[in-house]
């Protein structure tokens, strides 16, 4: 892992599918880390225990399903969140604890933003910090080229195209200082705004 910023932990790359990579974040808070996405690499997960752990583990969409949310959830008690509309696709790996319908505050902080287009039940957070900035972590409703260009997750024949443009209309208007991409096409799907 490496941190971007000082309460924030990037995991190394992964390649779950060929053609696709992706980071996990990890939150430090007080009262207790987050972490983003996910990973499938048991070192990393290591280096969670390092750091205080997972509380909470909050997925954007289906395509964050992994074994390693079990081991996750057993090691650290860690509580999963995500979209009912992804509750079903969720429960072939791990039922979720926390079900995000609309959009709301959650542990004080973290703004869950629906933002279907994706899949259905695609999810954005945008985070207030404890450091002062806002961090908006996109899923693949928009991911990082590899030219560095942020690009709209539409795959033909799986995602909504209307519906996501509602989304990414939606995210225009969040102003975050940092944007966090599960997926992405270059080396990281983190950058400053």
């Amino acid at each position: 892992m490496k941190q971007i910023q000082p309460d924030l932990w990037e995991t190394e790359v992964e390649c779950p599918v060929p053609g696709l990579t992706t980071h996990a974040y990890l939150l430090i808070r007080d009262d207790g880390n987050v972490l983003f996405y996910n990973t499938g690499h048991q070192h990393e997960i290591d280096r969670m225990a390092e750091l205080g752990g997972v509380a909470y583990q909050f997925l954007s969409h289906r395509d964050e399903l992994g074994d390693t949310l079990r081991l996750i959830r057993e090691r650290f008690g860690a509580r999963l969140g995500g979209h009912v509309l992804e509750q079903s696709e969720f429960a072939r790996v791990c039922a979720p604890d926390i079900l995000f319908d609309k959009r709301e505050m959650y542990l004080g902080d973290i703004e869950v933003i629906p933002t279907p287009g994706h899949t259905p039940g695609s999810t954005c957070f945008l985070v207030r910090s404890a450091q002062g900035k806002r961090y908006l972590f996109t899923g693949d409703t928009l991911y990082l080229s590899g030219e560095g260009v942020w690009e709209a997750g539409f795959i033909s024949g799986y995602s909504d195209r209307e519906t996501l443009v509602e989304s990414l209309r939606l995210l225009q208007k969040m102003e975050p200082d940092s944007v966090l991409s599960s997926a992405l096409a270059g080396s990281s799907g983190f950058q400053e705004t």
